[in-house]
């Protein structure tokens, strides 16, 4: 299977921590060169500073706040090499009940999310179709698919997310591009551990016990680690995907009820 991404240059968002640096971390060891997006200009150096360069890649940083537009723009503005591949993958809103969320929320949440994908997209797609060839990968939830409990407003745009990546998919095939989203079950990031404080916090019961209870959810019994997400984001990114457009990959050691 031929999964090499030699001569590809990646652009992956949220790429300081958790799953994006793990894809981050896959792509340079499969020979690509990474250019690592987030906000935090001194993690993204360390970052860099980590990833494979065996192969002749060379890895840049952007360090930008993606809730902000037009600075967002602006950066992207500055990226001299075509960019192959997108990971569009950024922090998820905060838990709790949709019926809730103050409107701010949704709002903060549509920005950071659907409208930063879409600033990438018109900055990065006509070079993409241009050369006939490009990879767009959505790093979602699998509340695409079954929504989560006590995430109201990730559920809602992730959704949102889910459905312009399918019309993605629908325009830009065409053009040689593919777009994919993959759905992350519970991984072993800051953000789970955000989540199981919250959940211990307005059940009254402890972290140990709110680990135990989303556990007994999946059934493979554990969480995910973050390189497991970054394979499967390879796959797709890679030549072995190349037929497959406008899916909804769940990566959840089967916790999701549907198919």
């Amino acid at each position: 299977m031929n999964v090499t991404l030699s001569g590809k240059h990646a652009l992956v968002g949220g790429a300081s921590q958790g799953i994006g640096k793990a894809i981050a971390m896959e792509f340079a060891s499969l020979g690509a060169s990474v250019t690592l997006l987030a906000r935090e200009n001194d993690t993204l150096d360390r970052v860099a500073s980590a990833l494979d360069r065996t192969k002749g890649q060379q890895h840049t940083v952007l360090a930008v706040d993606m809730s902000q537009t037009d600075e967002l723009r602006s950066a992207l503005s500055g990226i001299t090499s075509p960019i192959d591949i997108l990971v569009n993958n950024t922090g998820g809103p905060p838990p709790g009940p949709a019926h809730e969320a103050e409107i701010a929320q949704f709002e903060a949440a549509f920005r950071l999310h659907l409208l930063a994908y879409q600033t990438m997209v018109r900055a990065l797609v006509p070079g993409m179709k241009s050369r006939k060839y490009g990879r767009i990968i959505n790093v979602i939830s699998t509340s695409v698919k079954q929504p989560l409990h006590n995430l109201g407003v990730s559920n809602t745009i992730r959704g949102a997310v889910a459905q312009w990546s399918k019309t993605l998919a629908n325009e830009l095939g065409p053009f040689g591009i593919t777009v994919n989203n993959v759905l992350p079950g519970a991984t072993a990031t800051e953000r789970l551990a955000s989540i199981i404080r919250n959940k211990s916090t307005k059940s009254g019961i402890t972290e140990q016990e709110a680990t135990d209870e989303m556990l007994h959810e999946i059934p493979l019994r554990r969480f995910a680690r973050p390189e497991e997400i970054a394979h499967a984001v390879a796959f797709l990114a890679g030549p072995s995907g190349a037929y497959i457009n406008g899916i909804n990959l769940p990566v959840d050691g089967g916790r999701t009820g549907c198919l």
